[in-house]
């Protein structure tokens, strides 16, 4: 019967809802996966002890043979994770619902309240108006003052060439010099094998480096090839016990060095060779060496002032010495050999702690290793053992659909932030020394607010592009950034989170030779907080050898010292009967924790301590500051409710980031 039967049209329109309603699932999938914390970095979802050659093999086993030995191995992968967390959700409670309404009203509110006080109707838009450029969104101009972020800007166009062009001509070279064909290796090549693609890659980086720094810094490529071959010294010529301390003078040396003599300009040596040679008695202006020495400046590459960037090799250079330091205590019997690992598969641990071999610290692989140019100018830091294991074994972590997921997950970054930067102008605003009392209360508050995202932004934004070059030239560094800068509630586990590598790096070289830390006795107790304090010291020192920064670092350990006293005298074993107010009370904690860390990266990184000293006297200068700082407590407040419960879901799956 035709009332049996569905009409056409409407067969059509059922067809049509199917077909969007899979557009749409097929969109959230691709979404959820481009935000999966496994795309941002394996490290983040699978134990640095567990090779992840062994998690792809889980995954991919179908046969029944495979299934048993892939169980094994998912066992074995649940045993070196952390215990999912037995905690039930709180997404869907009545106490969630009451955060969502107070989020839909709260964030546009804030971005209403940032825009507000960067439209040219505000009386001080003509005071920093010359600092906008013409923006590509109709109707908005940039603020691009930042020179850090406009240089990257501004040459995004040739670093993506470089993406690029770099790694087809690491094939080209594989081609013609070692007669190699693109298209892979045996699952498990052989040590002479393994020996091949390591001569091959640190070749060619090798090479690179060279046509890469005289590209950058033309003619200064002299004065780099220097440190780098006086630091190699440092380490291979002088008696063992003496190689730590000489490093470390020698590196933090070469930061201030660096600093006092800007670069150390060509026609600055001539002169002062020159005043040498003739006893100061004759003046240097008609000098043909101080005239030879200033043409010399004149061919500095596309990047100048090399110093600036330097100090992120300053870091490998260090890595590089201790690892050999180290190195020279393993014997004659190869690390890999006595716990019968496979070399090929290594975790992420074992390609930090294994020694490389005697013979990969030469002289090409040092330099190759710290000049490797993609992350050179920026980062992410690798040790020189890890990126020695890289060369020889390509790592199982790198597959393509990850990598391109990464990619657009740069792109939405990038996106973000030019956004950004055409409707709030904050850091032009500053730059003028405005008069912080024609703003608001939430204004200022807002202002400094979305200043730290812009810092974030401005950070992330260059080392995950150079991380995704990396990614796709064969080596995969650890990603620096893992939360949201409004995703992070506690001073240590935002430094865990804040530039990662630089993280990894300061425990393994700096922070566990030094003892650690430990609060188990007040004597412990002193020498932690004086541990912290020589870590943060030369932490703020590498940034820049500034008074800002040097604050920063000392406030960064001084904010430190509540949470871990909070720590101690609220324990979480003695709040186990009563899980709710145990919650409540460490978000009201958590709520201090975040103005102090917002007060202190202000200082270190944005309006220094005169600039903060003005805006909180703007914020207190009348009732209404205290009104609004009541509400941005509640709001933070109901912000880290939505943290705790983020980090809960991801231990629910298993995954303990512990920041």
């Amino acid at each position: 019967m035709p009332g049996r039967h569905c009409p056409p049209r409407r067969r059509e329109e059922g067809r049509k809802e199917t077909t969007d309603l899979k557009v749409i699932m097929g969109a959230s999938s691709i979404f959820r996966n481009v935000y999966d914390l496994d795309t941002l970095d394996t490290r983040f979802t699978v134990s640095s002890n567990t090779p992840y050659k062994t998690v792809i093999e889980a995954r991919n086993d179908a046969t029944a043979a495979s299934k048993e030995r892939a169980a094994k191995w998912n066992s074995r992968l649940s045993s070196s994770s952390p215990s999912p967390s037995q905690s039930k959700s709180r997404w869907n409670t009545p106490e969630f619902y009451l955060y969502y309404v107070v989020f839909i009203l709260a964030v546009p509110y804030m971005f209403w309240s940032a825009y507000d006080a960067s439209k040219p109707a505000h009386p001080n838009y003509r005071n920093y108006e010359r600092y906008l450029s013409p923006g590509w969104i109709p109707g908005r101009r940039i603020d691009v003052t930042d020179s850090q972020y406009r240089t990257f800007r501004n040459n995004i166009p040739y670093l993506a060439a470089l993406v690029v062009f770099h790694p087809l001509f690491r094939r080209l070279y594989n081609a013609v010099v070692y007669r190699i064909q693109s298209g892979g290796q045996a699952s498990r090549p052989t040590l002479e094998e393994a020996d091949q693609r390591l001569n091959q890659r640190a070749s060619f980086d090798f090479g690179f480096a060279m046509i890469y720094l005289v590209a950058l810094h033309g003619v200064s490529i002299i004065k780099i090839l220097a440190i780098l071959y006086l630091n190699y010294q440092v380490a291979t010529a002088l008696p063992r016990k003496s190689i730590p301390i000489a490093t470390w003078a020698f590196n933090i040396g070469t930061l201030f060095a660096n600093e006092l003599g800007k670069g150390y300009k060509f026609r600055d040596i001539a002169s002062l060779l020159w005043g040498f040679l003739s006893g100061g008695l004759i003046d240097d202006s008609n000098s043909s060496l101080v005239h030879w020495g200033a043409w010399l400046d004149g061919y500095s590459g596309l990047m100048g002032r090399w110093e600036i960037l330097f100090n992120i090799t300053v870091l490998r250079l260090i890595s590089f010495n201790l690892d050999y330091y180290w190195s020279l205590d393993r014997g004659s019997a190869s690390p890999v050999e006595k716990k019968q690992l496979d070399p090929s598969s290594l975790s992420e641990t074992d390609r930090i702690s294994t020694p490389a071999q005697s013979k990969d610290f030469s002289f090409r692989n040092y330099v190759a290793y710290a000049i490797y140019a993609p992350l050179y100018l920026t980062g992410p830091i690798i040790t020189f053992n890890d990126y020695i294991s890289q060369l020889r074994y390509k790592p199982a972590s790198l597959e393509t659909s990850r990598t391109i997921r990464y990619a657009i997950r740069f792109a939405f970054a990038l996106l973000s932030m030019e956004i950004i930067l055409h409707y709030d102008y904050v850091q032009a605003i500053a730059k003028v020394s405005p008069r912080w009392a024609e703003y608001t209360a939430a204004q200022l508050c807002l202002l400094s607010y979305f200043n730290l995202h812009l810092i974030w932004l401005k950070l992330l934004l260059p080392w995950r592009f150079f991380r995704l070059w990396s990614l796709v030239d064969g080596v995969d560094p650890p990603e620096n950034i893992i939360r949201c800068v409004s995703n992070n509630w506690s001073t240590l586990a935002f430094w865990r989170s804040w530039h990662r590598s630089f993280y990894r790096w300061s425990l393994r070289y700096i922070y566990l030779p030094l003892g650690g830390s430990s609060f188990s006795s007040l004597r412990d107790a002193a020498r932690s907080v004086l541990t912290y304090v020589l870590v943060f010291t030369f932490v703020a020192l590498w940034h820049d050898i500034q008074l800002n920064l040097l604050i920063w670092g000392w406030l960064v350990v001084f904010f430190m010292l509540p949470e871990m006293a909070a720590g101690s005298l609220f324990p979480k074993r003695s709040w186990e009967r009563h899980p709710t107010s145990y919650r409540m009370l460490c978000s009201a904690g958590a709520v201090a924790n975040i103005f102090m860390m917002m007060m202190a990266n202000l200082v270190g990184f944005a309006f220094g301590v005169d600039g903060l000293r003005s805006i909180l006297a703007g914020i207190f200068q009348h009732f209404t500051g205290y009104v609004f700082l009541a509400m941005a407590c509640t709001v933070l407040f109901v912000g880290v409710q939505v943290m705790f419960e983020i980090r809960e879901s991801e231990m629910r799956r298993g995954v303990n980031l512990k920041c």
